[in-house]
């Protein structure tokens, strides 16, 4: 397609989800694409922490032009504020449900409960990550604890059951490289998952922390793994970054500035199966770090032919969570 229609038609997306006319409270992005610009979807990424910072995530999504965002609530933000929010921005917020409780960590027979009260709200449209191997988060102080939860535990398949019930891609937390001796046991059960369940799609946040030999592996052995970028780049991978919260051996898909050739090539050969997202957390996240990694990947997907590209930033994630496409 040509760039400068693209670009039109892209104007035209955002000028059709009022109509024509701004609804009340929705906002466009004042981000103004150029030419060579590829709309974003931010695939996994949570409230800073207060329902009155959410105004803080359509400004920054504005300022970077990501254009949509799925969004898991936490802390003190409800499920029907973060409803609430996202009805102010029509087809900018996409609703996941909440996984993180203590309901869950705790092995609380109530954790399905609070699954399907959220499950049952027509606006939600996907369901946020499964944690289980997350290594405790906070380096001077606990922000996050340790969860170990293995692949066949109950509360994998009670959120299993209703992700599938929903048609949402299953998206799954583990951290291979952080999990030390238990990394084989973790990936035997999670194969176990992926070949019982093989109609179904699992999303594996961070890359899974693995490298591109893993991944490759994977790949070709399962039809329904995808992988998400997200934490996933020389910005994150620098020992002195500012919002490193662990000491997480991240994956880094990057070459300094430039996509490494492995991951390049990876991306190339299965177009399908990589996905954007930032998997922003804490206040920090949502600040000049979310812009420094959204222009790195706007820089890093110009090397890929446009086709992949459009297919990573956001055709992807349309298709795994039924959005409507961007062109």
């Amino acid at each position: 397609m040509h760039r400068f229609s693209f670009l039109i038609l892209f104007i035209g997306f955002i000028s059709g989800c009022t109509g024509g006319e701004a609804r009340r409270g929705e906002v466009k992005p004042t981000h103004v694409l150029n030419a060579g610009d590829i709309p974003i979807i931010d695939a996994h990424s949570q409230v800073p922490h207060r329902y009155e910072d959410l105004d803080e995530v359509i400004r920054l999504m504005d300022q970077g032009g990501v254009v949509r965002t799925i969004l898991s609530s936490k802390g003190p933000v409800t499920a029907k504020q973060l409803v609430s929010f996202a009805s102010k921005y029509p087809g900018r917020i996409i609703p996941a449900v909440r996984t993180k409780h203590r309901f869950y960590q705790e092995n609380d027979e109530r954790f399905e409960k609070f699954l399907k009260k959220q499950v049952n709200i027509p606006q939600f449209g996907a369901m946020a990550e499964v944690l289980m191997y997350h290594a405790q988060k906070g380096l001077r102080r606990v922000r996050a604890p340790q969860v170990i939860v293995y692949p066949d535990d109950e509360r994998v398949l009670v959120a299993l059951k209703y992700a599938m019930k929903k048609k949402w891609p299953f998206v799954v937390h583990i951290e291979f490289r952080r999990a030390g001796p238990l990394r084989d046991e973790f990936m035997k059960r999670f194969e176990a998952l992926l070949t019982r369940y093989r109609k179904h799609p699992f999303v594996l946040m961070h890359m899974g922390q693995l490298d591109h030999i893993a991944v490759r592996r994977l790949l070709e052995a399962y039809d329904n793994i995808y992988f998400i970028a997200s934490h996933s780049t020389s910005i994150e991978a620098s020992p002195i970054a500012a919002v490193r919260e662990s000491d997480d051996p991240r994956t880094n898909m990057f070459d300094g500035d430039h996509l490494s050739g492995e991951w390049k090539q990876l991306m190339i050969e299965h177009p399908d199966r990589f996905i954007l997202g930032f998997d922003n957390v804490w206040p920090e996240h949502w600040g000049q770090y979310y812009l420094d990694q959204i222009k790195l990947w706007r820089e890093a997907i110009k090397e890929l032919q446009p086709e992949v590209a459009h297919t990573f930033a956001h055709g992807n994630a349309e298709r795994l969570w039924r959005l409507p496409p961007l062109k």
